[in-house]
């Protein structure tokens, strides 16, 4: 007697599914029938109660609350503690207009301060008319010493504008950022020697030194010899002022502490929340949705943090636009972070809920079930297949669906800078595997050898 084909094979599974279908529909008809003479069944011992529920539901508060303070203190732990990410923080501030406009203002400001231009524009035309002008030439000299020293403003503020939007100035500020590293640790400690200094009333200044003493040398190399006579200066400029800045310094000192632990324990949480809980799966999808609300929080706090930072900066002190780029910079890689997590708690819950025992994923994966076995099964009939290879697959259909939900996820976690597209694609991209996997899978079907034609039977290897 001939074999029967793996496509009458696969016709045959179809059918003999139909009719177990219709049997559970029948059965379940006859369910609704009332037992009078069935005994009673016993409780099962296996079953959790009700504590395990409220203890699975601490754990997974207790994670959520824990996690916006572990994107935080990870953070803050990288900008401490790793030079080259605190470098290209805030190496970008260099190429910024409005930083550069209130860097060149107020290194001229402080060169005024320290030089009478005026004075010394005065003694250098006295000087000349000592020499013995005429007294035409000698009131027209006089009548230049205010447009004279203007002029030479005007050129110090053009040297040091032109130096601020160079090249060079943005390689002398990447510089000083990597030397100086040290210098914002000693800040938040609050380091009397540090750079960038923080009063008790919470201001923040930076040094202008490095940045006087390379204007300085540029005038003298154009002629102006008089700029030789600016001192060092040892001055700090206020860029900001916030009362609360002291206790971001302690917070600083409780992150570096905490560091990435505190990210694996808000996990370990959520994790014991959903392992403890007497339902798993919807544990699994409220824990995603915790997280995901606890970044929202997140998101949400540094928008509001914007508003309060740029508010509470006096514009005599630090111009709004200036303060707004400088807190954008500081918090980016934070906002991203948060956005991160906030996809991937999203992505989580959606699967967690899609592969639940749910009434509705019921359908949904039925229906895809019988799309993919239609397609798989009109391959078979036209004699595609994919094999051994297909076999190998669907025997490690978990692994690989496991795989690409790491690789999904590394992604999201880890490329910078993290925008709406790559997220988009990232999860279609994941999608369409996964598909594909579940399209080119292969059961192995065989035939014992006392069978007949009409039982065929399904053996997963």
């Amino acid at each position: 007697m001939p074999r029967p084909t793996n496509a009458e094979l696969l016709g045959r599974i179809a059918a003999l599914e139909a009719e177990n279908a219709s049997l559970r529909d029948e059965l379940g008809d006859a369910a609704t029938v009332p037992v009078r003479d069935a005994a009673p069944v016993a409780p099962s011992t296996h079953t959790r109660s009700w504590a395990w529920t409220l203890l699975a539901t601490a754990l997974i508060v207790i994670g959520a609350l824990l996690a916006p303070v572990s994107v935080v203190a990870s953070w803050a732990k990288a900008q401490l503690t790793d030079t080259q990410s605190f470098v290209d923080t805030y190496a970008p501030l260099a190429k910024d207009p409005s930083v550069q406009a209130y860097v060149t203002d107020e290194a001229v400001k402080v060169i005024q301060q320290n030089v009478d231009i005026p004075q010394v524009t005065s003694q250098v035309v006295d000087g000349i008319t000592e020499l013995g002008t005429g007294p035409v030439a000698t009131k027209a000299l006089e009548a230049l010493k205010g447009p004279l020293a203007q002029g030479i403003v005007s050129l110090i503020h053009t040297t040091v504008g032109n130096f601020v939007s160079s090249d060079a100035f943005a390689q002398v500020w990447q510089e000083a950022l990597r030397a100086t590293h040290t210098q914002l640790v000693a800040t938040m400690q609050n380091d009397p020697k540090a750079a960038i200094a923080v009063g008790a009333d919470g201001s923040i200044g930076i040094q202008l030194a490095p940045i006087i003493e390379r204007v300085k040398q540029l005038l003298v190399d154009q002629g102006l010899s008089f700029a030789s006579q600016i001192p060092t200066i040892d001055q700090t400029i206020t860029i900001a002022q916030n009362s609360s800045i002291p206790t971001i310094q302690l917070f600083y000192g409780v992150a570096v502490a905490a560091g990435a632990r505190l990210t694996w324990i808000a996990l370990a949480f959520l994790v014991l929340g959903v392992v403890v809980a007497r339902r798993r799966a919807l544990a699994l999808v409220w824990a995603s949705v915790a997280l995901a609300l606890a970044m929202v929080v997140v998101v949400a706090g540094i928008g509001i943090g914007r508003l309060v930072f740029v508010g509470s900066v006096s514009p005599s002190l630090l111009p709004a636009g200036v303060a707004n780029t400088v807190y954008q910079t500081v918090t980016t890689r934070m906002q991203d972070t948060g956005i991160a997590v906030l996809v991937l708690a999203i992505v989580v819950a959606v699967v967690g809920w899609y592969s639940g025992p749910f009434t509705v994923p019921r359908k949904l994966r039925g229906f895809f079930g019988s799309g993919v076995t239609w397609v798989r099964e009109a391959a078979e009939r036209h004699g595609i297949s994919t094999g051994r290879t297909g076999e190998w697959i669907y025997a490690q259909r978990v692994l690989l669906r496991v795989l690409v939900a790491l690789i999904a996820a590394a992604i999201v976690l880890f490329v910078r800078p993290l925008s709406p597209a790559l997220i988009i694609w990232t999860l279609v991209l994941s999608a369409l595997v996964v598909a594909v996997l579940e399209l080119v899978q292969r059961p192995v079907i065989t035939v014992p050898e006392n069978a007949g034609d009409d039982t065929p039977v399904m053996t997963v290897s």
